[in-house]
């Protein structure tokens, strides 16, 4: 008969049906859960806001990335080891010992360390929390043996010579961290310290044999004292040769008269180095060094090697030969062979005495004992610190799995819970962004992210309490875009409350809303009015500057030229006003026939013609926009972040909108001297406005008396109005006439 298959519960977030964890069963069960039926599949244990001990441990095989496989493994252990499975989901920090299912070998196992932790504390109850669990020092500090493969001092218990071997060897080996906190010394430790010490002791003892130690204890100072002054006594010899080979060169190997009269005139104390250039003595034809006649900036040296070679080697002589200098090199060749195979220096430190005296003691063997009796309580020690991975999981388990089978702690409405990997928040442009994602790799991110669907900010956040930085993703879902812009500055809040100064260094531009959608085209329409003017009159101004720097030009210039000042041309001024009077009637006719139009257009036509044309032109882009805002997706965000994730996380219009949140103000009447002025011309377009609308009702409301038997004749407006706009035309064209008359008799002064 085949296995029967698990019915699991389902529940709907963030749009998407998932898997939902209800019972401690359902814990125990999750090796039944297809994989296809996970939310994520794997997740990184970094750049979490979660218990870095819980997410290490998760992580068993230490390859810095939980998958699903590692988290069924460690819903199995956790509810073999706890008898009421649904007490997981509690997510508590302590646990009664009483919950360990001791039926089983792990349970067993699990509840005699945690006796024994609390022992080892002092504690009595049984109660453990993770305080208890995670002071592994105070677990086992005392202890003898703890099952790290590792002694200490205390794991002498007693023995005085074995306590001063384990403190000697760490001193000059360096030392292995017991679980206690104390240092102490392993297997690999305890084997080189004793062969050091043999490789020490043979090698002082080959020192030892007859003829190594020509100068007995003194041979190290006399060998550093005659390579003092090698270098200078063989040259002295070599000038000495020089000198017998050709009397001639004698003034030119020996001191220059003129080297020392160039400083003479100065403190020749002070010219010490200088004077140690020369030779050690004056060369002569004899060949031999006169102990009374050495360079003054080599009688210390030479007084040194005197006492501890020549005194020694040939006594009662005052002065040295070539010969008697290479013998004196030759009784140092065999003590150089020695002091170059030197073994053992690592515990040369201690002294051949005591090295000998740990030889001699030889507890080499009693130390490996030791080592082994700590490893033999490896699996008890272990069980301890198993105790700690229990506490762990007992308390967040369940709350990983919200944020990694079902998202819940995402989707939650709680301000409190926040998914783990969520930041903080970001404030910026009056509105508080509350999904922000650190971000470990900028260059994944920008062929991953872009796929969201969202409004992105990447923001360079800087701690100087903290002195770091790092890199923050910020979704924005409310409120407009017109002020956001790279390099702008923001303040943002990690998830300890210590604030970051952030600023924006790139952007991923996506529809926020759909009301900013439908304005969209509008407002670039109006920015694009905006630099069709300013373009108009940036031209214009620079038209009027040329003309006015021509006209100066030509004034300095040309000073007494004799053309006159034009007259006044009234003529052209009349075609002006005669321009603005027709002007004035064709506008009349306009509006009157425009109004005429309105008013006899029922009026649901008319606002189904103005719906019209607004949707025609703001449809395409509101289409679009919810279009696109319905497909966000928070997906590519995380595996650009270096999740797997196995399905959507939308980010849907309406919990998007909880994402963001904008400033809100009051409706208050405040005075402010400060305030900014509205301009007159807008002033006058409200009032147009205003009456444009008024006039529309009031036509539209007398065409409608129009119909119940009341007359109106909106064509009589027109007339009017164009009548008003002929008799405009005609007292203008007469004051034209008779400015005309008037300019013919006017004189016209220079």
């Amino acid at each position: 008969m085949g296995r029967i298959k698990r019915k699991w519960n389902y529940c709907s977030v963030g749009g998407v049906v998932r898997v939902n964890i209800m019972s401690g069963d359902d814990i125990a069960h999750l090796d039944e859960l297809n994989q296809k039926n996970w939310t994520v599949l794997s997740c990184p244990v970094n750049n979490l806001h979660f218990d870095s001990t819980t997410l290490s441990l998760l992580d068993a095989d230490h390859d810095g990335k939980i998958r699903v496989p590692e988290v069924v493994s460690a819903a199995k252990w956790l509810t073999t080891a706890i008898k009421d499975d649904d007490s997981i989901l509690k997510g508590e920090a302590t646990l009664d010992l009483n919950q360990i299912d001791t039926s089983n070998e792990i349970g067993q196992k699990l509840y005699d360390a945690a006796k024994h932790i609390l022992k080892n504390l002092g504690k009595d109850g049984e109660v453990i929390s993770i305080e208890d669990t995670s002071d592994t020092v105070a677990i086992f500090a005392g202890t003898a043996f703890n099952g790290d493969g590792v002694i200490t001092a205390t794991s002498a218990q007693g023995d005085a010579e074995i306590e001063a071997t384990i403190n000697d060897c760490v001193s000059v080996m360096g030392a292995v961290a017991d679980r206690s906190g104390q240092d102490g010394v392993d297997k690999d430790k305890v084997e080189q310290f004793y062969t050091h010490c043999a490789d020490y002791k043979s090698w002082v003892e080959a020192g030892q044999s007859e003829g190594v130690l020509p100068f007995g204890e003194n041979s190290a100072a006399a060998m550093a004292a005659t390579d003092a002054l090698k270098d200078k006594i063989a040259d002295f010899f070599m000038r000495c040769k020089l000198i017998s080979f050709d009397e001639a060169v004698s003034s030119a190997v020996d001191v220059s008269v003129d080297k020392v009269s160039s400083i003479s005139g100065e403190n020749l104390a002070l010219k010490a180095e200088e004077i140690a250039t020369y030779p050690i003595a004056r060369p002569n034809a004899s060949g031999v060094l006169p102990y009374d006649a050495v360079n003054p900036a080599w009688a210390g040296a030479f007084a040194d090697f005197k006492k501890l070679v020549l005194d020694v080697e040939c006594p009662g002589s005052n002065s040295l030969d070539e010969n008697t200098w290479q013998s004196i090199l030759a009784k140092f060749d065999a003590y150089k062979s020695w002091n170059d195979s030197i073994k053992g220096t690592e515990v040369s430190s201690l002294g051949i005495d005591r090295v000998k005296a740990i030889l001699a003691a030889n507890k080499k063997d009693s130390l490996l004992n030791l080592i082994e009796e700590d490893i033999a309580v490896k699996s008890e020690s272990d069980s301890i610190c198993e105790v700690d991975k229990l506490i762990h999981y007992y308390r967040d388990f369940y709350k990983f799995l919200k944020n990694y089978v079902i998202f819940s702690d995402f989707y939650s409405w709680e301000p409190d819970d926040m998914a783990m990997f969520e930041e903080g928040i970001l404030f910026i442009d009056q509105r508080c962004c509350k999904l922000c994602i650190k971000v470990s790799d900028m260059g994944q991110h920008a062929d991953m992210a872009g796929l969201s669907g969202m409004y992105l900010l990447y923001c360079k956040c800087t701690s100087k309490v903290k002195n770091e930085t790092m890199d923050i993703v910020a979704v924005m879902t409310a409120g407009d875009v017109k002020n956001l812009r790279i390099g702008k500055n923001a303040i943002f809040y990690d998830r300890d409350g210590q604030d970051w100064d952030a600023t924006v260094i790139k952007i991923i531009d996506n529809p926020i809303n759909i009301r900013q959608a439908f304005w969209s085209p509008y407002i670039k329409f109006w920015e694009f009015c905006k630099g069709l003017i300013n373009k108009s009159a940036k031209d214009k101004e620079a038209n009027v500057m040329s003309d006015l720097e021509s006209t100066a030009s030509n004034t300095v210039t040309a000073p007494g030229d004799a053309s006159k000042p034009k007259a006044f041309d009234i003529a052209k001024f009349a075609g002006i006003f005669a321009a603005i009077g027709m002007a004035l009637g064709y506008i009349g006719s306009f509006v009157t026939k425009l109004v005429a139009g309105i008013t006899s257009t029922p009026l649901w036509i008319t606002a189904v013609l103005v719906i019209l044309i607004m949707l025609c032109i703001s449809g395409p882009s509101c289409f679009i926009a919810w279009s696109k805002l319905r497909k966000r997706n928070l997906a590519p965000v995380l595996n650009a972040n270096g999740w797997a994730i196995n399905s959507a996380v939308p980010v849907n219009i309406l919990f998007g909108a909880t994402l963001t949140s904008t400033a809100q103000y009051p409706r208050l009447n405040l005075s402010d001297p400060f305030k900014k002025k509205v301009p007159v011309w807008k002033k006058i377009l409200r009032w147009f406005i205003f009456l444009a609308i008024a006039t529309a009702c009031f036509l539209f409301f007398t065409n409608r008396l129009e119909s119940i038997g009341i007359p109106f004749r909106p064509e009589k407006i027109q007339e009017a109005m164009t009548e008003v706009g002929e008799t405009l035309t005609e007292q203008v064209q007469e004051a034209i006439d008779e400015s005309a008359q008037a300019a013919d008799s006017t004189v016209v002064v220079e």
